[in-house]
This record gives C-alpha cells, sequence and structure tokens, in this order.
C-alpha cells in the first residue's frame, strides 16, 4: 500500500515536471527537450538531497518518477492550448511543487536519523534545486537567486512541521499542514510584493 508521503512526492513530480515542461515549451524545446527539463525540474532537487544524506537516489530505484514525467509531458502535450496560455499555470504548479517537496525532503532527513535543523536545509534543498537546475537549463536566472521569496517559504515549512510534530499531530496531517504553509507563504509573498532587501552593489 502506497503511503501519504509517497503520494505526495509523485504528486509534486507530476507538479515541478509540469512546470519545467511548460517553461521549456515558451522556449520552444522539442518534446524530448521537454521532458529533460521536467525530469531535471522533478528529480533535481531529490537528487541533491539524497547525495548529501548518504543514500542512493530515489529515482534510480522506482522508474514510477520517470513515468509521472512522462506523463506530465502527455498532459502538456494534450492540454497544451489551455496550460501554455494561463499566464499562472507556471506559478501555480511550481508553487505546489516546491511545498510538496519540501515536506518529503523533511521527512526523509528524519528518517535517515538526522537532526531537524538538517531536515529543514534537505527540505529546501529538495523543493528550490530542481527549480535552479531548471532555470539554468532555460538560461534564466534563477528564482531563488531573486528578491522574491522561494527558498525561505520552504524554511518556514520546515517550522510549521516542527510545531506540529511538537503538537503531537499525526504525521499525515503534520505532512499536509505544511506543504499547505509552504504553498500559501509562496503565494501569498507574490501577491503581496513580500521580500528580503536586495544587496545593491558598492
Amino acid at each position: 500500500m502506497i503511503d501519504f508521503i509517497t503520494i505526495i512526492d509523485y504528486i509534486g513530480t507530476f507538479a515541478f515536471a509540469i512546470s519545467g515542461i511548460r517553461l521549456a515549451s515558451a522556449k520552444q524545446f522539442d518534446w524530448f527537450g521537454a521532458y529533460v527539463v521536467g525530469l531535471a525540474t522533478a528529480i533535481g532537487g531529490g537528487t541533491i538531497r539524497d547525495i548529501l544524506l548518504g543514500v542512493t537516489p530515489f529515482w534510480m530505484t522506482q522508474p514510477a518518477y520517470m513515468i509521472v514525467t512522462g506523463l506530465a509531458l502527455v498532459f502538456v502535450i494534450v492540454f497544451g492550448k489551455y496550460v501554455i496560455r494561463l499566464n499562472n499555470t507556471f506559478f501555480i504548479f511550481d508553487a505546489i511543487g516546491l511545498g510538496l517537496f519540501a515536506v518529503v525532503g523533511i521527512e526523509k532527513s528524519l528518517t535517515c536519523g538526522f537532526a531537524f535543523w538538517v531536515a529543514i536545509i534537505m527540505g529546501m534543498t529538495t523543493g528550490a534545486a530542481g527549480g535552479v537546475i531548471r532555470d539554468v537549463f532555460i538560461n534564466e536566472v534563477p528564482l531563488i537567486f531573486r528578491k522574491e521569496i522561494y527558498a525561505l517559504a520552504c524554511v518556514w515549512g520546515g517550522l510549521v512541521f516542527y510545531i506540529c510534530m511538537w503538537l503531537g499531530l499525526p504525521a499525515a496531517l503534520t505532512q499536509l499542514i505544511s506543504a499547505i504553509g509552504v504553498i500559501l507563504a509562496r503565494l501569498l509573498a507574490v501577491k503581496y510584493h513580500i521580500s528580503l532587501p536586495v544587496l545593491k552593489g558598492l
């Protein structure tokens, strides 16, 4: 039976893959190129996380992530005229993927026996690093390096996760609330233009 965190992981993979494929389509990539960008977006952060945690990267033992990315490509191809033309599509799917992957990173780090502060960093890495790889592939300045709240939303999600654990909430509820916390932080930051001060050149 598939547990809740695995379901979150697959949904996050689908959402992040769509965000990458959608941007690749805007750059006029072919189907294979779009698939590669979507896959890198979906598995990039988790791969870096697993290497740092000293475990085999998750996608090397479970081909499901390749299949989910393929389904995301088919989804964009079939519903392309609706998905690509919606200005907020990339942002929505990216925010969902960010929140879900942050939770997956936190949960896996804790399962491996690391301290919670490490889990927060790994949650941020899982959520944000795939987007960095995606933006590099399509020749854009990565979101994490702009003034928008992005990686910090993952840190906030980690704090929410910790509070839920301290309150003794069930694991599935903790994961869900934390993911929603990240997504809301990202949505509110963009809607109300909340950002950190820009470091200006001297």
